[in-house]
């Protein structure tokens, strides 16, 4: 298989969709690896890497999506890629269709196999791919919200942990899974007062095994969310419902709740965020003031560490990069359940219900276009 690696064009986007050691592999296993000029740099794997393993650097995207018969990628195509994709063509790489409708059509007309890695699913319903980028935008959360609360920023003037006379800051975490979990923990490390707010007892119930005593759990209802919001200095909103667009849990009139310039990380921002004032920021200009409230909402948080990132999304995303070079895509999704899962797009149709639902679009079954 002829394998492309694009260099990613979202503001502020550094980090690549492939290693050098996993072009490689491919290579030794008889695939060919197109890799575009600079991929690897703001991860800091330098072109001569790629080339030493027998990768061919090309000087374009356009050369790329015009050769090569599966394209891999970091984040979403943008608009001027979309002209550039083929019928036919398998795109693996973080879509998040459920957040935007102009994009879930023009992949759709183009005909090409959408493999969303946010869907790649397990039986036990956890997500492989997508798990290693929330661990790092939960503890990013943290990490940007010390900063931004900060007066400079427009945030209260408030330090996390407090010092000895003056209380801590109050962080509310609503969702308990993977980000939620590591936003908590972060956050309580540094000595902060933390509240997980999640639907599910049973995850609450694990999390009060496994966490650290000064974070609370409560079970998740919208009385529940009024209440806490209004003593929470920072609030992360990491609330997931794969494929899907993420719940509004949090309402304008809710903001008023809280305490001027207290801020919103919403890292559910990728699926619509939760919160209905949030709407996508990049890491150029990450924040806006609604109704008194910061909002940081960058909807693509691990870019800011590509280092860390690059290498982590790789680990997982690879042995599914690998299965489907040397298995091809039919053989491929036939065999393995969670690449199957990972569709949203076949041959022009919608094939994953959630997305379908978001925007009112014909979903049809993928079993119905390839079988079983």
């Amino acid at each position: 298989m002829i394998v492309g690696v694009l260099k990613e064009i979202k503001c502020e986007e550094y980090r690549v969709s492939l290693l050098p050691k996993g072009a490689d592999i491919l290579i030794r296993n008889g695939h060919k690896v197109l890799v575009e000029r600079d991929a690897g740099l703001g991860s800091g794997f330098l072109n001569d890497q790629y080339k030493k393993c027998g990768t061919e650097i090309v000087n374009s995207a356009k050369e790329i999506y015009k050769n090569a018969e599966m394209i891999l990628k970091v984040k979403e195509p943008l608009e001027q890629e979309y002209p550039l994709i083929k019928k036919g063509q398998i795109m693996f790489t973080f879509f998040h269709f459920a957040a935007s409708k102009e994009l879930t059509v023009k992949m759709a007309e183009s005909g090409a196999t959408c493999i969303a890695y946010e869907t790649v699913q397990r039986d036990d319903k956890s997500l492989p791919i997508l798990i290693p980028m929330s661990e790092i935008a939960g503890k990013m959360a943290i990490q940007v919200g010390a900063s931004f609360l900060e007066k400079i920023h427009g945030g209260r003037g408030i330090l996390l942990s407090g010092v000895a006379g003056v209380e801590p800051a109050e962080v509310l975490v609503i969702g308990g899974g993977v980000a939620g979990t590591s936003s908590a923990t972060v956050a309580s490390g540094l000595g902060a007062r933390v509240t997980i707010i999640d639907s599910n007892i049973y995850r609450l119930r694990y999390l009060n095994s496994i966490i650290p005593n000064n974070i609370r759990t409560i079970m998740s209802t919208s009385y529940d969310i009024r209440d806490f919001l209004k003593d929470a200095d920072l609030v992360v909103g990491a609330v997931l419902v794969p494929g899907a667009k993420a719940p509004k849990l949090i309402t304008r009139p809710m903001l008023k709740l809280m305490k001027p310039g207290s801020l919103i990380v919403d890292i559910s921002i990728d699926q619509g965020g939760s919160v209905e004032t949030s709407r996508p920021t990049t890491h150029r200009e990450p924040v806006f003031i609604e109704e008194g409230i910061v909002h940081y909402c960058v909807t693509n948080m691990p870019g800011a560490v590509p280092f860390t990132s690059t290498i982590a999304l790789n680990n997982a995303t690879f042995p599914y990069v690998f299965e489907l070079c040397q298995k091809g895509f039919e053989k491929c999704v036939r065999e393995n359940l969670e690449v199957w899962k990972g569709v949203n797009i076949y041959n022009g149709k919608i094939t994953n219900k959630e997305v379908a639902e978001a925007f009112n679009l014909e979903y049809v079954p993928l079993e119905r276009l390839i079988g079983n």
